[in-house]
């Protein structure tokens, strides 16, 4: 998973998957899903993300690969 925030858009894009996006759907105003050939999702794409969320801390908790690596 990556999140990737570009500032001159205001957008925060959710990587899922390295899978090619082949349809779009707007769930809400600014916010977009993006699903793969299998209708999995690949993709979040949030715009205005600065106004939508608190970009100031993220933080992560329970993933498995955190806790292999402890």
């Amino acid at each position: 998973m990556k999140l990737n925030y570009y500032p001159d858009t205001d957008s925060l894009y959710i990587d899922l998957s390295s899978k090619v996006s082949t349809r779009t759907e707007e769930v809400s105003e600014g916010i977009h899903i993006d699903y793969d050939d299998k209708n999995n999702i690949v993709g979040i794409d949030i715009d205005n993300a600065s106004k939508k969320l608190d970009m100031n801390e993220i933080s992560v908790s329970k993933l498995p690969i955190l806790e292999t690596a402890k």
